[in-house]
């Protein structure tokens, strides 16, 4: 099983020079930074660490669901040292393809946490994949199993490929499974993995998609109106499942097949109408995950999961993440505030 990095990390960090100007990363310019999955996976792990301290802390997610099926979501997050402040607005829209747009789009700000003065204006939808697969990838060190080869998508999208860039990093991934609503996404997932050097598999049932994986992601669009259609049962031992999509997709009659189950934020959770999984189900959290009171995988054979709406601090692990390496790098440009 995966185990956490038990050393302290100190978060560096200095603010742009100039006092009149924020500095603009646009996604060309965060790709460009090449951050590892382990730095990533790290700085959030700190970040949660340091919540679990009190110096960091993260308001629960706002969302507003309207008539004509956009969702529109608000994360906020801050820490004390360095003080910061991250602010993300998104909108998901699946019309957005008539526009020859992603259906989800948005911008994070960051502000120095102490004069609210603006540092930097990053594009949302890179943070909000790399944060999303990050947060999976942290869940994985304490819940997955190591030799974990197999790998199935319910939903097909951007954080299909997000997850799928992280993971085959971090377990010796040999072989995907591809279920989406559309077969343009699902192609170019599997096509993503062949060039990768792997076993690509189109699946046309959530049965055969998961039948025998190790790893599970699913993530299908929150505002897909479906009726559950995986079965926890079907599951093999040992498997970790990564739902980033509230569980939406999952039976919830099945989910007591589960040995284990970390949701983001307990908190959060107990604020939200409808629960993502039933509460007696329910674990801990990821902040109780990492933090070390809250038990990760006990056996290789228990089948975990970690369900979870957004993890808010991801938005400020990375991008003061990118942010710095932007500065020691030149990246971006400056515009005035």
């Amino acid at each position: 099983m995966t185990k956490s990095m038990n050393k302290p990390v100190t978060i560096e960090f200095k603010f742009n020079n100039s006092n009149n100007s924020m500095l603009y990363l646009s996604r060309q310019n965060l790709e460009s930074l090449d951050i590892k999955t382990e730095e990533m996976v790290t700085q959030l792990e700190t970040l949660l660490k340091a919540q679990a301290a009190g110096s960091v802390q993260a308001a629960p997610k706002a969302a507003l669901a309207t008539p004509d099926g956009r969702y529109l979501m608000a994360t906020l997050s801050t820490c004390d040292e360095p003080p910061l402040m991250a602010v993300k607005g998104v909108i998901v829209n699946q019309e957005n393809a008539k526009q020859g747009l992603e259906a989800i789009n948005g911008s994070i700000m960051l502000l120095n946490g102490q004069t609210g003065v603006p540092v930097a204006y990053l594009d949302g939808n890179w943070i909000t994949a790399v944060r999303t697969a990050a947060a999976s990838a942290l869940a994985a060190r304490y819940l997955a199993n190591a030799e974990s080869s197999v790998m199935a998508f319910i939903g097909t999208g951007l954080q299909s490929r997000a997850h799928l860039k992280l993971f085959s990093t971090l377990y010796p991934i040999k072989e995907i499974r591809a279920l989406g609503r559309g077969t343009k996404s699902r192609d170019l997932l599997c096509d993503t993995a062949s060039k990768m050097g792997l076993k690509a598999v189109p699946c046309d049932d959530a049965n055969s998609a998961v039948d025998d994986a190790d790893i599970i992601v699913s993530s299908i669009p929150i505002t897909s109106r479906v009726d559950p259609f995986i079965d926890a049962g079907w599951l093999k031992q040992g498997v970790f499942v990564s739902s980033t999509d509230l569980a939406l997709p999952w039976i919830d009659e099945s989910m007591k097949a589960f040995d284990r189950i970390i949701i983001d934020d307990l908190t959060q959770e107990a604020a939200m109408p409808d629960p993502m999984v039933e509460i007696e189900l329910v674990g801990g959290d990821i902040t109780g995950l990492v933090s070390g009171t809250v038990s990760g995988r006990q056996t290789p054979a228990e089948r975990t999961a970690f369900v979870f709406r957004a993890v808010a601090i991801g938005d400020l692990a990375l991008a003061s993440l990118a942010y710095q390496k932007a500065i020691s790098t030149g990246a971006g440009f400056e515009i005035p505030s």
